[in-house]
């Protein structure tokens, strides 16, 4: 199908006040290139395709719910290094929280130890949402049966001002908490997180319903005081 074709498709879908409320939760994105299309919508599209190989060479993209359909149908690949590589050819362009969060393909969670290796890579990259979807996937898929004590290290040793990573580092360490108690508390304890990053982390897991009462009461003995 043609790249026009797709776009014009798209441009139909949009709704104007669900347009408007998506801007709002992305100010790294201009408002502009927002057609608003609800999610299940979109992702109903993205499975009617069939023919979609040119629309991967289109990059970058011009409106947000094209990089969103971009991540859909990277979804389904069934191939893991064909989606390793589709997502190696994406990831530079990934431009906001929504898109990278989004983009979960099943067939990474069939090789978690050749997924480690792009997580590495990833995780050290200079790209803000390329460093965010590798700490999405260490937080989605290695905190529980893949679980090791040194991949909450890599996420700790990421040091960056950009706060779309520093959240992700936050969400990632509470849910942490969450599944792997015992091994997360001592970054806390020890005062191995940045400060912002730190409170962030206290604050969410004392939001979550994953987390028992007692753990909380504790957690919340170990905020800074400046």
């Amino acid at each position: 199908m043609k790249n026009e074709t797709i776009q014009k498709d798209l441009l139909l879908r949009g709704e104007e006040g669900y347009r408007d409320f998506s801007a709002k939760l992305m100010p790294t994105v201009d408002k502009q290139t927002v057609i608003g299309i609800r999610v299940p919508i979109l992702r109903a599209y993205a499975k009617s395709l069939e023919d979609y190989e040119t629309f991967f060479k289109n990059l970058p993209h011009r409106y947000f719910e094209e990089n969103n359909l971009h991540a859909f149908l990277i979804e389904r690949e069934r191939d893991f290094d064909k989606c390793i590589e589709k997502l190696e050819t994406f990831l530079p362009y990934v431009d906001n929280w929504a898109t990278c969060d989004g983009m979960k393909p099943k067939i990474l969670k069939t090789e978690p130890e050749k997924l480690l290796l792009y997580i590495q890579k990833w995780i050290a990259s200079k790209e803000t949402y390329t460093v965010r979807y590798a700490i999405n996937l260490l937080m989605s898929y290695y905190l529980e049966e893949h679980f090791q004590p040194e991949y909450l290290k890599m996420v700790c040793d990421v040091h960056s001002g950009e706060y779309y990573i520093n959240m992700m580092r936050a969400w990632y360490f509470a849910t942490a908490l969450a599944k792997q108690y015992e091994a997360t508390v001592p970054y806390l304890q020890n005062h191995l997180l940045d400060d912002w990053t730190h409170h962030k982390t206290i604050q969410k897991a004392v939001e979550s319903y994953r987390i028992t009462d007692e753990q909380k009461t504790y957690l919340r003995t170990l905020k800074r005081i400046n």
